[in-house]
């Protein structure tokens, strides 16, 4: 398994490095770190390039990815590589589809509310367009030990099925506890019931994606494959707004948000709906987009 890092010679890159080896870390994965340069083209402020500019670039960008490579641990396989390319975001898609990564892996801004997210517009068109996962770092993520627990943003909305399939897939292969989080505001409604629905709904999907074979589990019937799944823990967060719920949950410092896409997304394709932008905005542990209708097999 691999993830491939979009790397900038920053913070932003920095941080995208150190998700990216707790990702790794203990799940027989490796790293590649990807800078993306631009392509000569006619349309460039100087073109054709100066002698030997080629050779001045290639040599500064080997030596941001050193820099990188520098941040990965002994127990972690690293590889870098320079691309050229007129799009930074399709470049990095077309190397992850390539290397057939599990995920790719970017950094926030650091002009986010609380320092934790802002979009940049490389990874805007990821968080938009991606066919495969997309994990975003929190501006200031140090973090580089395995991740501790995978938490899963469920609604009731069409493709919660499919996302609550990879949750639970991905906390099986981890060994990892799963909660599944559900978010609710308070619009005059009883709180009380609210939550015991949503408790219930979370409860009965998770039996029904199980027992659809969605999910892989060593079990030779639909009830022992149920009762062979980690208990997940269900979570009712509430408050006046998306933000105030997600900021009044605990989150552990080793813990990773799984949201889906919007219905607005093309099949097996990322896009972050309004929704999943509000919950950046509290949020502070890393997020991954996972694509409308993704699947992955297990290998």
């Amino acid at each position: 398994m691999r993830y491939v890092v979009g790397y900038t010679a920053n913070a932003r890159g920095h941080d995208a490095v150190h998700l990216a080896v707790a990702l790794a870390r203990g799940h027989d994965a490796s790293i590649d770190l990807v800078l993306v340069v631009p392509e000569d083209s006619p349309f460039n402020a100087v073109y054709p390039p100066e002698t030997g500019f080629d050779s001045i670039l290639n040599q500064q960008a080997q030596e941001w990815l050193d820099q990188g490579l520098a941040l990965v641990p002994d127990d972690v396989t690293a590889r870098a590589h320079i691309l050229r390319g007129d799009s930074e975001a399709q470049t990095l898609i077309d190397v992850a589809v390539e290397f057939d990564a599990a995920a790719l892996v970017i950094g926030a801004t650091n002009s986010g509310l609380f320092k934790r997210f802002s979009i940049g517009s490389v990874a805007s068109s990821l968080l938009h367009s991606a066919p495969l996962p997309v994990a975003l770092a929190p501006h200031g993520y140090h973090r580089t030990q395995p991740i501790t627990r995978l938490s899963c943003g469920f609604g009731t909305r069409p493709g919660a099925d499919e996302l609550l399939a990879v949750a639970v897939d991905s906390a099986q292969r981890r060994g990892l506890p799963l909660r599944l989080v559900s978010l609710l505001t308070l619009d005059g409604g009883d709180p009380a019931n609210a939550a015991d629905a949503a408790r219930a709904h979370a409860t009965d999907r998770l039996a029904a994606v199980v027992q659809s074979g969605a999910v892989l589990v060593d079990a030779a019937d639909a009830d022992a494959a149920v009762a062979a799944l980690p208990d997940p823990q269900i979570v009712v967060a509430q408050g006046r707004t998306i933000e105030e719920a997600v900021d009044g949950l605990d989150w552990e410092d080793g813990e990773i948000l799984l949201i889906g896409s919007s219905r607005l997304a093309q099949s097996r394709a990322t896009f972050l709906g309004a929704t999943a932008n509000r919950i950046l905005r509290a949020l502070p542990v890393p997020m991954i987009v996972v694509p409308r209708d993704y699947t992955r097999e297990r290998s």
